[in-house]
Parts: C-alpha cells; structure tokens; sequence
C-alpha cells in the first residue's frame, strides 16, 4: 500500500502594523549593495511594497509573545518604510505585508531568501526596457521611474536592438555584455550577423575588432570631409551617421562615402564657380594638396585691403574700451569673469580686423591662378595668387612709387626711355633698331672676356672676406628659396635647389615637420623686402644671428636625404652615389640630434604596415612590442594584421631602418628571410582565420619582389 505524500503547511501572512516591527540581529546581510535606501523608498511610494517582509514574534523570558516582530528578512524594505514614515508619508500604524516564521533559525530564513534569489539577467533587463517604451513610455518617464539617467535608458535599448541571432547568443553565454555593446554600432543586423560569423570561429573576438570591422568602410566624422561638409548637410542629404553610445566615437561613422565624397566635390565647385569671378586665369581644387604642390611657382605680392571710417573707428573704440577696463582693474590679483570675458572679446574683434583680404592687380589676376581645397581642420582652404612659369610675362623695371600707384589704380604714365613690351605668340619679340647709327651694345665675345678676368679677380677678393661671402651666399640662398624673387642674373653660382617628392605619403604636408617649416618660411617671407633690388641692404642689417638663422633656413631647403634608383638631376645614378648621399644625410641628422619619433612619425597601415609583407610587419611588432604581441597577431590577415600592428606599436617608439640613426644602438636589419616556424601547421581552430585569398597571395608576392 503506497505511503501518502505528506502536504506542505506555508507560513501564514497577515498585516502587521509599522509601530510593531524591528530589525533582527539575525539578518545576515551586513554590507550595502544594489539599489540605495533612498531609492527603494522611492520606488515603494511609486508601487507600493511589491515583496512581504519575513518576521518572526519576539519572545519575553517566559517564551510567550510579546505583541512584537523582528524581521530576519528584509530589513532594507524595513529602512525605506522608516524613512518614509520620517518623512510623513506613510502612518506609524500603517498596515505592512509579512510572512510570520516560528519555527528553525532566523539566520537561515536571512540567508536563504538574500542566496535562493536569482538576479534578472541584463537581457530580460534590456527588453523589459524595449516593451515599455512600445507601450509608449518615454525614455525620460522610464529613466525617471527606474532611478537612472536617460542616457542609460538609450544604451539599454540599443543593446535591445541588436539583431535576434545575436541576442541568443547573448543569452546562452555565448558572447559577452562588452562584444555586444560592440555591435550596437550599426543597426544593419544582417552586417552584425555577417561580422559574427566572421570571427566566431576566431579566439580574437576583442570588442575593438568588432568595432573596426563593422565601421572599416566608413568615414569617421573628425575626417576633414565630413567636416567641411558639416554632419547635418550629410544627414538631411540621406546620409547614415553610425553612433557608439558605449564609447567615445568623436561624432560617429559616416556610412555613405560616396555620397560624402559627392556633397564635398559639389561644396568645393561651388565655392571655386564664386573664386572665379574675380578673373583668376586658373583654380585648381582638390581635396587635399600634396606638399610642395606650389614648388616652382611664383606667389603674387598683394596688399591689404584697407580699412573704412567705420572700420577705424571701431577699432579705435575697442582699443579705448581695453584700456580702460585694464585701468579700473590695475593691481587686482584676478580679473572678475566678466570683465575677463570681455577682454578676450575684445582681443578677438581685433584680431579679426587684421585678418582683411589681400587684393593683387587685375593684371598679375589674368595670369595667376587659386588652389581650393579643404584644411586639416575641416574649413575651406583658398591660397590665391600663384603664377605659373609658363604664364610669365616680363616687365618694365618700376620704381616703388609706380608699384604703389599700379595697385591704387592710378597708373603714373611710363618715362620716356620705357619700351613697350610686345608678346606674339607668348614669347617677347625684340624691338627694331631706330637708328643704326646708335650706339650699339659691345659684342657677347668682347663681355665673355671682360668679365672672365672680373670674375677670376672677385673670386679672389671673396674667398679672402669671410663675411661678405657668407653673405653673398646668404643673398643667392634667398633668391633661390623666395619665390616673390626672380633668381635669375646674380653673381654667385651657388644655388639652393630644392629637393623635390615625386613620391609622398599622404598627409605630408600635415606633418608636424611641415608645418614647422611652412609657418619659418612665412615669418621670414613677411620681413624680406618686396624689391629685389633692396635685398642686400635689408640682410646687410641683420644681426648675426639673424643671418645665420636665414642661412640655415635657406640651406635647408637644398637638404636631400631621399632614397631614389634613378637622377633626378641628369647623368644617371648609381649605387655609389645614392649611398653616399644617405651617408652625407646621416652626418646632418647626427650633427642635428635628429630624431623622428620626436619629430611625430608612427608607423601606421598607410606609411608602412600596409606596403609590407607580413613577415616584416611581424618583425616590426616582435622588436617594437616583443615576441608575445607577435604571436597575438601572426594568425591574421593581411590587412588586419597591419591595423592590428599599428595599434600595438603605436606608443612604442619603433622605426623603419630607413628612419633610425646610423651607428647607434638599435634593433637590427629587418631580416628578409622567411620566420623560422613559418611553414608549421597552424591547428585547425586557427587554420580558417589566415586562409588567403589568391588576391591577398599575388599582393604579398608583389611585396616580396619589390623588396
């Protein structure tokens, strides 16, 4: 005969009023987590007590109950109803749900209700959040209900939004909260999905990959294009923008680059169509300008627009303004804030009244043209006034005061020894004699002589005054380095010549080092006289160091420590030669303590990493990080291999051979040949992630050929 199942009795619950409760001893949970006091009284005086407190009846001596409960259990509910009832707003006498225990240990009822409880899991969390604001909770009402910010609301249901397959995954512990925080990048689910699958099988499935996978066609937001464009013109033409609530994304990812790069390519046309009303013979645009792109062309001397009445006086009663607010303030140890902030108006309205066009005559206009493009901040880049030597056109020498009346319009009539130049066919035909019986100039043979036996004698006299022929040097240095001069027709044959880049990274002339050289030349070109004729007295009264500084800015620019298989200079190169120009490079760059870590060089995908076999971009990583962040990496692809390289070495200090010193110690050649171990098994889990493309193969044969 079976045995009846005995039937399980639960404890009774009934209303017990707030006076007659107290904290137990017995609750085990002694340090504070979760959800504040304060809070919780929150969250009761919205829903009211949502769970019954566990009581148990206090004893007096004699065993018998005394009217009054301790509560084992729940006693962070117990501290939100007293501080509601602090607050007046709940009665002393107020009725509170409890489960009343009498039998076993109060210890273990605190225990096991704090332990048997399961937390909710962040999915069920993330999608309680969604179903709210479907029911048309705002974001707002929910962060306000839940106690948290809006901005934590909105990630949550991100996290909610990621595909269906994703969140499975999530679910069974299949990916980890960091991962798919990853993927709320792009609400593309079939691209998470695909991006997924992608690296499943991989052991790398850092959150940073996923980021970079998922936003690798697209343009980041800092990019100078979407920039000059500006994100709202971008959105409100269609355009994606890809948002990362989790991390700092510096404005998001633009998904669309080709409707980017058409709102940037019709932006510049249109401020080019406006640049060429004022008659400018040629504009050329671009996006981003190689350096040196103005080598070889001669840039326009202008002159500041002037200043209106109106102007002036503005000026001159912001200026009075200045100084009276400094007056008032003379001695204070610390301006007051506003009057700080008025002063720093002031300077910039100032400022800004320097910053007036240049205006160049409509002549030189015809025959010179505009560079527009964008800067490295994203604003619109106009450089005006460059001639090119084909669109030259000689002049009749002019003295300052026919300059200065040529650029007011008002045109002083020739003198009478001035020959009108006559271009056909855009070479200068030579007048005709008027009278043959004039004096005609000595024959060319006659003057070869003359000044041969001149020359032999300035030689002479030069190489014995060491500072007139620093000088003399000093001058040709500036004829050949300033292009507002014609160097043509000097005496000394020593020349500058300027060291070109038919080949360039991009971004070169962005460069810390360009730059630097960019804002020298401008400083200088802003104390040179305009007039050639002038520029021997001007250096005559530098200072020393004013002149050796000169000097070696112009000698600068003859520096040439380029790798190159041919001569660019006629007469055909040869190994030799290129190896003692690098040599000759070394000795300037030890004598100058050159160091281009210092000088803002990292190697990146686009300067190094990307134009390498894999081979070396792993013992680029294995010298600059060390064998184990090698290792990490030697599984990959090519190209995420080299994004990944970048990362690693980027605070590392490692350079190219090319770039280090010579004689100095440092980590050795690159070896060329193959790693040892390179020809291992990869096992199987890994084999899948560094099977090439027969694209990727013909790519890395072509590197290997090129070395």
């Amino acid at each position: 005969m079976a045995t009846a199942v005995q039937k399980i009795t639960l404890s009774s619950s009934r209303d017990i009023p707030f006076n007659k409760l107290v904290l137990s001893q017995s609750n085990v949970r002694r340090v504070k987590a979760g959800v504040s006091i304060e809070e919780l009284a929150e969250d009761i005086a919205r829903r009211t007590l949502l769970q019954s407190l566990n009581v148990r009846p206090v004893l007096d001596a004699e065993g018998a109950e005394t009217g009054m409960f301790e509560i084992p259990a729940g006693g962070r509910r117990y501290r939100a109803l007293e501080l509601l009832v602090k607050q007046k707003r709940l009665a002393k006498t107020a009725p509170v749900p409890c489960v009343v225990r009498d039998s076993g240990l109060a210890e273990e009822d605190s225990l096991a209700e704090n332990v048997q409880r399961a937390p909710l899991h962040p999915l069920d969390q993330f999608r309680a959040f969604q179903a709210l604001r479907e029911k048309g909770r705002t974001e707002e009402d929910i962060a306000a209900a839940f106690f948290t910010s809006v901005n934590v609301v909105k990630q949550r249901l991100r996290l909610a939004s990621v595909s269906p397959a994703l969140l499975d995954v999530y679910a069974d512990d299949g990916m980890s909260l960091e991962q798919l925080m990853a993927f709320t990048v792009t609400a593309d689910h079939g691209r998470q999905e695909q991006v997924w699958q992608a690296i499943s099988g991989s052991w790398q499935k850092e959150p940073y990959q996923i980021r970079r996978m998922l936003t690798e066609k697209t343009v980041r937001a800092s990019d100078r294009r979407a920039m000059f464009v500006s994100l709202d013109a971008y959105e409100a033409a269609g355009g994606v923008v890809l948002r990362d609530l989790f991390q700092s994304d510096d404005g998001g990812w633009l998904e669309d680059v080709a409707l980017l790069d058409g709102l940037v390519a019709e932006k510049l046309k249109a401020e080019a169509e406006m640049i060429a009303a004022e008659g400018w013979k040629w504009i050329e645009v671009a996006t981003d300008f190689p350096y040196g792109h103005t080598r070889g062309l001669r840039e326009l001397d202008g002159v500041q627009a002037g200043l209106t009445a109106e102007e002036q006086a503005t000026i001159e009663a912001l200026k009075a303004e200045y100084a009276r607010l400094e007056a008032e303030h003379d001695g204070a140890d610390e301006l007051p804030d506003e009057v700080d902030q008025r002063l720093g108006e002031i300077e910039t309205a100032l400022a800004a009244f320097d910053d007036r066009p240049i205006i160049y005559h409509p002549t030189d206009i015809a025959r010179a043209g505009v560079f527009v493009g964008i800067d490295a901040e994203g604003a619109l880049s106009v450089d005006r006034g460059y001639v090119r030597p084909e669109d030259e056109v000689p002049e009749p020498e002019q003295n300052s005061d026919d300059e200065a009346a040529v650029m007011d319009g008002t045109e002083q009539s020739a003198p009478l020894d001035q020959r009108a130049v006559i271009t056909i066919g855009g070479q200068v035909a030579e007048p005709e004699d008027e009278d043959d019986d004039a004096v005609k100039p000595l024959p060319d043979r006659l003057l070869t002589e003359l000044t041969a036996e001149r020359t032999l004698a300035l030689r002479d006299k030069l190489a014995i005054t060491p500072s007139v022929a620093f000088q003399a040097v000093l001058h040709k240095f500036c004829l050949d380095v300033f292009s507002r001069y014609s160097s043509y027709g000097t005496a000394i044959e020593v020349l500058v010549r300027s060291a070109g880049f038919p080949m360039q990274a991009q971004g070169l002339k962005d460069s810390p080092a360009a730059k630097a050289i960019d804002a020298r030349h401008k400083t200088w070109e802003e104390r040179l006289p305009k007039d050639k004729a002038d520029l021997w007295d001007w250096l005559t009264d530098l200072t020393g160091d004013e002149q050796a500084a000169l000097f070696a800015h112009c000698a600068s620019f003859g520096v040439n420590a380029l790798y190159e298989k041919g001569d660019r200079y006629g007469g055909g190169a040869t190994p030799h030669s290129v190896e003692q120009r690098i040599a000759d490079a070394d000795c300037i760059a030890r004598a100058v303590d050159l160091d281009m870590v210092q000088s803002g060089w990292r190697p990146t995908v686009e300067n190094y990493l990307g134009r390498v076999p894999k081979r070396r971009i792993l013992e680029a990583v294995r010298e600059g990080a060390g064998e184990r962040a090698a290792q990490l990496i030697d599984h990959l692809k090519k190209g995420d291999m080299a994004k990944e390289a970048e990362r690693l070495l980027a605070e590392t200090g490692w350079l190219p051979e090319p770039l280090r010193m010579a004689n100095i110690d440092q980590a050795a050649t690159v070896d060329a040949v193959e790693p040892e171990g390179a020809g291992e098994t990869l096992p199987e889990f890994l084999a899948g992630d560094d099977e090439e493309t027969p694209a990727d193969e013909a790519d890395e044969s072509r590197m290997i050929a090129a070395e």
